[in-house]
C-alpha cells in the first residue's frame, strides 16, 4: 500500500520524467523508446511525450538515427554549479598544491561546461616562473589537451553530445573530425595528453583525467609545463608527468 504521506503531493508527470532520468542514468549506452516503455510498464504515447519534452529541455539526447535516448550532461553541469563542485575543488586543491610544489609548475582543474571547459581551480608553482590560467576562464574543448582528455574518456553518446554543444572560442585552431578521432583514440590508449600548446609558444601541455567509478572523466588536471634553461635544476618533463599521474589517480574514483 502506498504511504499517504508520500502520495499527498503526487505529481504524476514529474514522477514519469524523474523515472526516465533515473532509468537512463543506469544505461550509459542509452535505450530505445521501446526498451524504455517495457522497463517502465507505461503506454508508448505517454513515454513518447515525456521523452520529447526531456529532449527539448536538453536533459536527454536522441541519437542521430533517432532510435536511442541517453542522458545529456545537463544534470552534471547543473550539479556542478552548486556544492558538488565546491567539494570537488576542496578535495582537489591539496593534491594540486602538492603537485605544484614537487613539480615546480602550475596546474589547473577543468570541468565540462556548456560545450567547452571551465577552469574551477588553479595553483601556481613555487618559483618565479610559470604559466597560470585565470580561475573561471573558459578553455576550448576542441584544440586543447584538456579538451582532448575530457573527450577521450567519455562514452560515445556523451562525447557526441559534448561536441554537438561545442562553440568555437576566440583563437581556436580548427581540428577535423577524422583528425580529432585519431587524437582521442591515442589519448585514451596513453591515458593522458602530452603535446605542444596550441595557445602559447614554448609550452608543453600535460593533461590527465580525474575518473569516476566507470572510468569516465569527471574533470581534467592540466600542467602547462615550462622548461627552465638557467642553472636551476628542476623536475624534468618525465618526472612532472609522473607527479601529475599520481595526483589524478589520487583524486579518481576508478
Amino acid at each position: 500500500m502506498n504511504d499517504p504521506a508520500t502520495d499527498r503531493y503526487r505529481a504524476p508527470a514529474l514522477d514519469k520524467g524523474l523515472d526516465i532520468l533515473e532509468l537512463l542514468a543506469e544505461q550509459p549506452q542509452g535505450m530505445t523508446r521501446a526498451e524504455i516503455v517495457k522497463a517502465m510498464g507505461r503506454s508508448p504515447s505517454e513515454i513518447y511525450r515525456m521523452l520529447e519534452r526531456l529532449v527539448v529541455r536538453h536533459y536527454v539526447t536522441r541519437s542521430q538515427e533517432g532510435d536511442r535516448y541517453a542522458l545529456s550532461l545537463k544534470l552534471f553541469v547543473l550539479g556542478h554549479r552548486h556544492p558538488p563542485i565546491e567539494r570537488l575543488v576542496t578535495r582537489a586543491l591539496p593534491a594540486m598544491d602538492a603537485f605544484a610544489k614537487a613539480a615546480e609548475q602550475s596546474c589547473h582543474l577543468g570541468i565540462y561546461d556548456r560545450g567547452n571547459i571551465s577552469v574551477v581551480a588553479q595553483v601556481n608553482g613555487p618559483s618565479a616562473w610559470g604559466l597560470s590560467i585565470r580561475l573561471g576562464v573558459r578553455v576550448s574543448l576542441a584544440d586543447t589537451g584538456s579538451g582532448h582528455v575530457l573527450l577521450a574518456f567519455q562514452p560515445e553518446t556523451r562525447r557526441a553530445q559534448m561536441l554537438a554543444e561545442h562553440v568555437a572560442l576566440d583563437g581556436e585552431v580548427p581540428v577535423g573530425a577524422t583528425e580529432l578521432q585519431a587524437i582521442l583514440a591515442r589519448v585514451h590508449e596513453q591515458g593522458h595528453w602530452q603535446g605542444e600548446s596550441q595557445q602559447a609558444f614554448g609550452v608543453i601541455d600535460l593533461s590527465m583525467p580525474v575518473l569516476d567509478s566507470h572510468g569516465h572523466a569527471l574533470a581534467v588536471l592540466t600542467c602547462p609545463f615550462i622548461r627552465r634553461i638557467d642553472r636551476h635544476v628542476g623536475a624534468d618533463l618525465d618526472t612532472v608527468r609522473g607527479l601529475l599521474k599520481q595526483a589524478t589517480q589520487g583524486l579518481s574514483l576508478a
